[in-house]
């Protein structure tokens, strides 16, 4: 865990570069973008593994109690890891829905200002993605 507190500071200055290259060169800030997606990616796969190799190393122990608190540990690890994929995607695909979305219901507004009730609704639909994605969040923490 600490781990990450260390790597925080290092993916907020990626993330700010990341910005300022959008700006002035798409492609780089493109290219910083996935590079930072990749590593975050690769540091939770890291995690996870390491979670579980722990649960497994110490189910070996005879202690009963201590390997069902591990595996405990490991799976709820595990849930929290999807809910937060599953918030995290569903926010995305939302955010990519609504500014679609949300740029064609303000042109066919600015024809037809009868039009807004209508264009309201097709945002509304597309917002409801992320209430998806957080539904199921829900549903993976209560059964961890």
């Amino acid at each position: 865990m600490t781990l990450w507190l260390g790597a925080l500071p290092v993916l907020v200055i990626v993330a700010v570069l990341a910005t300022v290259l959008l700006r002035r060169r798409r492609r780089a800030g493109i290219y910083a973008i996935v590079a930072a997606n990749v590593a975050v990616l690769m540091g939770a796969a890291l995690v996870l593994l390491t979670e579980t190799s722990a649960s497994a190393a110490t189910q070996a122990t005879p202690a009963a109690a201590a390997a069902t608190d591990a595996a405990a540990s490991g799976a709820s690890g595990s849930a929290l890891i999807a809910a937060a994929i599953a918030v995290a995607g569903s926010s995305i695909g939302a955010a990519i829905a609504v500014a679609y979305t949300g740029s064609a219901a303000l042109a066919a507004m600015s024809e037809r200002p009868e039009m807004f009730g209508r264009a309201m609704v097709v945002v509304g639909l597309a917002e409801g993605i992320a209430i998806y994605g957080l539904i199921i969040a829900i549903i993976l923490i209560g059964q961890a």
